[in-house]
């Protein structure tokens, strides 16, 4: 099959993730962070191929036909991918590729007339192990190191055949090392992209071990996103009623005393904010809504949001992540009328853990905002 036609089932593929990913847009993204530290993904990839095939057995052979008159060489091709993997956890991934890493050609004539033609093709299969390092929640580096099976295709032409035995088209199949660098962003909770270069091992028709290196860009889609679930807001239970007031036939009682009241509610991350972001999204601002009624009655003294987070990323992110989010959530309960003076922020980032960071569902719990009211009510007596 031609490259071309490839490249076409490439970019169709591509434009499948695309859509996919665009009918998804604004339904909850990173609902789940923890689900694509599993997940099994495909993808594809395409870029600028390089390779260093040895050549001088050929054309040393081809020049005792007489003097080389020239020689020129196009070692640059394009080549891509189709990738399948299975994710184990945030650091460590195994992945499949058939790749195709392009033509390269070779040519060189003699001073009496004869000339010699090379076409190189390189495609296989790969299997590579990969280490991942996150930076932050988007960005990754990676590492891989695997082996590929690889099948180098050549054919010649001109009209001095026999410097190549007489074989015009000979083909090689071997098993080879290869080894890549790479960054990753995740564009939302499904979708990412990757830049990378990756060094294949090759062996040609004559035993000839050689290099081709491929820098390309690839986008990865992760299979079975789990669905969002709705946000619902359980507000605290109520106080106790007070018994009903005894009639007596004495002065009347004076008016009733404000009770002390502290009320404290745990919202966590996700129902409040998309993954990453410190912009309340709608369901969270239902959640919200909940909390302000359950208000309505009470001479609040102060308010204090704290907000916190896991420990994926850097200290000082979390911070300032933690941070953000509580004035995020802040700024709502001022826009719904609550005082402004009356609202304190704090952001403790990963440093007050509820639950174990080694577990997804620990992870989970320990991405929250607080939200504690202090004030009083007046109860009848």
């Amino acid at each position: 099959m031609k490259f071309a036609k490839k490249l076409v089932s490439l970019t169709a593929i591509a434009a499948s993730l695309v859509a996919a990913q665009a009918s998804w847009a604004g339904e909850n993204d990173f609902i789940n962070p923890e689900w694509a530290n599993t997940a099994q993904y495909i993808g594809l990839g395409f870029g600028q191929s390089r390779a260093f095939i040895n050549n001088d057995d050929y054309f040393r052979s081809f020049g005792r036909t007489g003097t080389m008159n020239s020689y020129t060489e196009d070692h640059r091709g394009f080549g891509g991918k189709l990738i399948a993997g299975k994710q184990f956890n945030q650091n460590l991934a195994l992945e499949f590729a058939y790749f195709d890493l392009g033509k390269f050609d070779y040519s060189g004539t003699t001073s009496n007339g004869k000339s010699l033609n090379r076409h190189v093709g390189v495609r296989g299969g790969s299997l590579d192990l990969i280490g991942m390092l996150p930076l932050s929640q988007r960005f990754s580096v990676y590492g891989r190191l695997g082996g590929s099976y690889a099948m180098v295709q050549e054919k010649y032409t001109g009209n001095v055949l026999n410097a190549v035995d007489g074989n015009s088209e000979p083909r090689h199949k071997s098993f080879n090392a290869k080894a890549g660098l790479g960054l990753e962003y995740k564009l939302s909770e499904a979708l990412a992209v990757r830049a990378e270069i990756e060094r294949y091992r090759l062996k040609d028709a004559a035993e000839h071990r050689g290099d081709a290196n491929l820098a390309s860009v690839s986008l990865i889609y992760k299979l079975g996103r789990p669905v969002a679930q709705p946000v619902v807001y359980t507000p605290p239970p109520a106080a106790e009623p007070m018994p009903a007031p005894v009639v007596v036939a004495t002065p009347p009682a004076p008016p009733p005393a404000p009770v002390a009241v502290s009320e404290k509610v745990s919202f966590s991350a996700e129902s409040l904010f998309d993954f990453d972001k410190s912009v309340v999204k709608p369901d969270g601002k239902a959640a919200l809504d909940g909390l302000v009624d359950n208000l309505k009655g009470m001479n609040t003294e102060a308010i204090v949001t704290v907000g916190h987070t896991d420990s994926i990323g850097s200290d000082a992110y979390n911070q300032k992540l933690s941070l953000r989010r509580a004035e995020a959530v802040k700024a709502y309960l001022v826009s719904k009328g609550v005082d402004a003076a009356r609202v304190f922020v704090e952001g403790k980032g990963e440093t007050q853990p509820v639950a174990d960071n080694k577990t997804a569902e620990g992870r989970a719990k320990n991405r929250r905002v607080t939200v504690e009211v202090v004030g009083s009510r007046t109860v009848n007596k």
